[in-house]
This record gives C-alpha cells, structure tokens and sequence, in this order.
C-alpha cells in the first residue's frame, strides 16, 4: 500500500501545481471568466449549477455506457469470427479501417433521423459506431497472436475450436482487449457528447454546454467540462481495476503491483 502511494505521490503532486498555477495566472493576469474562469470559480459555481447539471450528466453517461457496451459485445462476436475465418478477416478489416476514419459529425444527422432527436438510441447508435472499431481491430490482432507452437500443441491435444478459444485465444487478446477499451471509454463520452451538439433532450451535457456558452455562462460550462472529465477517469480507472483483476497473471499487470 505504502508503495502504490510513493508511486501516486509524483502525479498528485503536478495535479496541485497545475490547479494552483491555473489560478494564479488567472488572478494575477486578470484573465476575464469567457476566456478561462478561476479553479475556485468553477467550484463556486457548482452548487447552483447542480440541480440542471446532474440530470444533464447522467442523461449522457447512461447513453455514452450504454453505446460503450453494445458496441463492444458487437465488436467482440465481429472479432471473433474475423480471427476463425480468413475470408471474413479479409473482407471486414479493410472496411473496419476505412468506416473508422469517418467523422462523428456525419453520423450524428444520420443517427437523428433514423430514431428522432429525443431517442437516446440515436446516441447510443454513434456511441457504438464510434467503439465497434477499435474494438474489433484490436481484439482481432490480439486473438491472432497466440503462437504457431501454442495452436500445435492445443492440436496435438485434440482441443476443439472453443477450447482453443477459450483457453488459448481469449487469454492471449485480453492486453489489447484492454488497451482499447481504455481508448474506447474516452471515445464514448466524446461521441456522446458531440452528437447532442446536433440535438436532443434538454437533459443532455451538449445541449447544456450549448445552451451555457450562449448565455456566456462559462463558469457553468466549465463545471460540466469538470463533471465529464470526473466520469472519464473514473470509468478508465474501474477498466484498469478489471484488468489487474483478470489479467493478474500478466506481466504488465505484475510489474505495476511490484
């Protein structure tokens, strides 16, 4: 315990000093609040700004977790069968590539004429458009890296298929696994949050940071830019603490408990 703390020291440390030089720049130079509002003006803010910001945030986490969810479990049965049969894998990486360097803001409009602007479906949609990719890209090279000699001696084992899977496969993806649902987490509440630029419910942080920066109410926009970052790294924390907690058996994980 005494160790992990030694090791959380440094990055508290330049967290600290970042806040308390945002905010002397800020009162020393007299920045005005549009520009860049003050740490402790944002944090006076919170209070009044609560009572419409928490319906707004957890209108779009709900949306942003929901989209991270689907497009994952789509990713990974995609994954899966582009890693068993070649013609898929030929086929569907070349398209996965391509569909993953399309803009959010073309499919934000698409979404919202398919389910209306009021369905949390049309987020959820973009949220899982936005996932499936890396998802799948990832979890395909990592199924694919289990060794020639590894395959052979599931073989020479008379392993089915499943067994291979499950005990050779699946264990040997979960790194990348991992690494891009941690690229997938930031993702999803970015494309959540982008696509209520283009409209939706009231209840929704987009719509919130439109209509506070048209009223020049940018401590309030700040306070939710602090509320989604909160909600950022703690859903990147609770997907590290599963890793550490399924992948203990990995060296990567062994090396960060040491």
């Amino acid at each position: 315990m005494k160790e992990r703390l030694k090791r959380w020291i440094p990055a508290m440390m330049v967290f600290a000093g970042f806040i308390a030089g945002w905010e002397a720049t800020v009162q020393i130079f007299n920045i005005k609040g549009f520009i860049l509002p003050a740490p402790s003006a944002i944090i006076t803010a919170l209070p009044d700004a609560w009572p419409d910001l928490r319906p707004a945030a957890i209108g779009t986490f709900s949306s942003a977790l929901a989209g991270l969810a689907v497009g994952t479990v789509f990713a990974v049965l995609a994954a899966i069968g582009a890693a068993r049969w070649p013609a898929v894998r030929d086929g569907a990486m070349p398209l996965a590539i391509t569909a993953n360097s399309t803009p959010i803001i073309v499919l934000a409009p698409v979404a919202n004429a398919w389910f209306g602007l009021l369905s949390p479906w049309s987020t959820i949609l973009v949220v899982a458009v936005l996932v499936f990719f890396p998802v799948m890209i990832n979890l395909v090279r990592g199924l694919l890296s289990a060794e020639a000699s590894e395959l052979e001696l599931m073989a020479s084992y008379a392993a089915s298929r499943r067994t291979t899977l499950l005990k050779l496969q699946l264990p040997a993806a979960l790194p990348y696994l991992f690494s891009a649902l941690k690229v997938a987490a930031a993702l999803s509440l970015i494309g959540a949050i982008v696509k209520e630029y283009f409209g939706g419910s009231q209840a929704r942080l987009g719509q919130y940071l439109t209509l506070k920066a048209g009223n020049f109410q940018f401590e309030e926009v700040w306070t939710a830019i602090l509320l989604a970052s909160a909600f950022g790294i703690g859903l990147y924390l609770l997907i590290t603490l599963i890793e550490r907690r399924y992948m203990g058996w990995h060296v990567s994980v062994r090396a960060a408990k040491v």
